[in-house]
């Protein structure tokens, strides 16, 4: 078995590492850029290498219908075993009926062109549908169009008409594969009504989930798993251009953030393979480290075509990067790294000890049917400051604030980390209590708050005399505290940070989903439009900073250093 360190390298779990090698498959020299965590650690959960010794043998049943393997074994590569097939089809555990269940109910497979996801996520569908054990199995292959879709459904189709180890078992019709003895069949769908048919669905393949432009058919599939036992919805695609908003941001966003542990679901699992927009686009190392059939499809031959007419038509290079090297073409530079965050978490704070401490504030007071977020800056007179973060949210999006977090939302409320007023839309009255409690503890010198937001709150703390300041949120006012804060979180280390948050899990949450607009003079400002999902309190973090860039610094005698000199 290979180390610790090797398995974190080459991105494998010792179960499926194990069940390679005692299988004689090589290990995979290609880790995918981003992969989410295996559920070993679910309570019950363990790795059946039986199961994947099935999917295997179903998948030798079949046989290639084209190009210079026709006829041959469908035998899957190294890679698709290790990161794709023994992950999301050996970890189980027992369900409420006793009976062992697969853990994982979706699977998001990101890879560059002629990886040959498709032939296996065609030879997985056949599994699904005749060889999964589960009676009336209702398997869907699922796109934007009918044309789309039978890229998908043809070959499927083919392999099951050419296979002679399934013939007399499935039948293999126009629209239509059909396994008698299971009452289990595989078809086609393009649209939320033809997906409302088969409402008690088993499993679906959704194939090129970059190219749909809705999110409608993709959950009307996923809610009509409800009844099943051990469901599985298959997401194949390739990289985007970068649009934000889309089901394809939303699904990749959600396996990006699962896999760098802000988020936690183990019925999700997601690889995804990409070069850095940092590499050589046109280097063979670049292309192999995006591509892990590398070699075999696609060949090292038809990549440095691609490659060629990339570098002499300008034009190309945008496709090439996308579908060649997973690179989404617009995506937005993430501005503040999740990593360069959490080394300057520094320890959870006391916040009896801060008291009479200089602190500036900022409020980001969002629509009364979200969070709402108040951050409180307090400078540590040595260039660093220590963070303090609060968070309001109405008690009636609690269950919808668990979808968006993963159940994470329910654990914030129950460690008072994130308060919930009655109702439906947010009470002020909540927030202005804790404000009130806040400028009693701390010395404020300024409360920073949205001047384009102003509400009712902010009248009142004002005319009871709280140091309120309005801030503006374009770049003028955003980019110097923006820029700041990139820069002190990037000089902080672990062992020195310099702006301490203490690992708030909503903040960090916050910060994870944060996107920012840059202009043509390079100024940048938070961008809530684009951001994968709530950052008021990194907004809040921001206008807070603003106001503490701006005050006046302390005067300071040479006598506070040292005494009375006479010469």
């Amino acid at each position: 078995m290979p180390g610790r360190a090797q398995l974190r390298k080459i991105k494998l779990s010792p179960e499926v590492a194990w069940y390679l090698i005692s299988r004689g498959i090589p290990l995979p020299a290609c880790p995918p850029k981003h992969k989410t965590p295996e559920p070993r650690t679910l309570p019950g959960a363990r790795f059946d290498p039986e199961r994947v010794d099935r999917v295997l043998k179903a998948f030798g049943l079949l046989r290639h219908t084209q190009g210079a393997l026709a006829g041959q074994p469908l035998v899957p590569d190294p890679w698709q075993v290790a990161y794709i097939l023994a992950p999301v089809m050996g970890w189980v555990r027992q369900n409420e009926a006793g009976r062992w269940v697969r853990i994982i109910r979706e699977c998001y497979v990101d890879v560059p062109r002629k990886n040959g996801k498709t032939t296996l996520a065609g030879g997985l569908a056949i599994y699904l549908t005749a060889g999964d054990g589960e009676p009336g199995a209702q398997v869907l292959a699922a796109a934007t169009t009918e044309r789309q879709a039978s890229y998908l459904f043809e070959p499927v189709r083919q392999l099951a008409r050419h296979a002679p180890a399934l013939s007399g078992h499935v039948r293999a019709l126009a629209k239509k594969i059909v396994h008698p003895r299971s009452g289990s069949y595989f078809t086609v769908v393009s649209s939320v009504a033809e997906a409302l048919h088969g409402a008690n669905v088993h499993a679906a393949v959704v194939d090129e989930l970059h190219v749909h432009a809705t999110p409608d058919l993709v959950e009307t599939i996923e809610t009509g798993t409800g009844s099943r036992e051990q469901p599985l919805v298959v997401l194949i695609t390739t990289a985007d251009a970068g649009k934000p908003n889309t089901i394809y941001s939303r699904k990749r966003r959600r396996v990006e953030q699962l896999a760098a542990g802000t988020l936690v679901d183990p019925t999700t699992y997601g690889v995804i393979w990409g070069a850095s927009e940092r590499d050589d686009p046109f280097s063979p190392e670049t292309q192999r480290k995006a591509n892990p059939g590398y070699g075999i499809s696609p060949t090292a031959e038809y990549l440095a075509g691609k490659a060629t007419k990339a570098r002499d038509t300008p034009a190309e290079l945008a496709s090439y990067l996308r579908l060649h090297l997973g690179i989404r073409t617009r995506q937005q530079t993430r501005y503040l790294p999740l990593a360069v965050w959490d080394r300057n978490a520094g320890p959870v704070l006391d916040e009896q000890q801060l008291a009479g401490r200089v602190a500036f504030g900022g409020l980001d007071l969002s629509r009364t049917t979200d969070l709402s977020a108040l951050a409180w800056l307090l400078p540590d007179g040595a260039g660093g400051y220590d963070c303090l973060f609060r968070f309001w949210a109405p008690e009636a999006i609690l269950g919808d604030l668990d979808k968006r977090t993963a159940g994470n939302a329910s654990v914030w409320h129950r460690d008072g980390l994130l308060t919930l007023t009655p109702g439906d839309v947010i009470d002020y009255g909540h927030i202005r209590q804790r404000i009130d409690a806040d400028l009693d503890l701390l010395q404020v010198a300024a409360l920073g708050y949205d001047r384009w937001n102003a509400t009712q709150l902010v009248t009142d703390l004002a005319e009871a005399g709280a140091p309120v300041v309005p801030i503006g949120q374009g770049y003028a006012s955003m980019s110097p505290p923006l820029k700041e804060l990139n820069t002190l979180l990037r000089k902080g280390t672990s062992r020195a940070p310099v702006v301490r948050h203490g690992g708030h899990p909503v903040a960090r949450w916050m910060l994870d989903n944060l996107a920012v607009q840059m202009d043509a003079a390079g100024n940048v400002k938070p961008d809530k439009a684009k951001s994968g999902d709530n950052i008021d309190g990194i907004s809040a973090l921001v206008t807070a900073l603003a106001r503490a860039m701006v005050a006046p610094k302390p005067k300071t005698s040479a006598y506070d250093e040292r005494d009375l000199e006479v010469v």
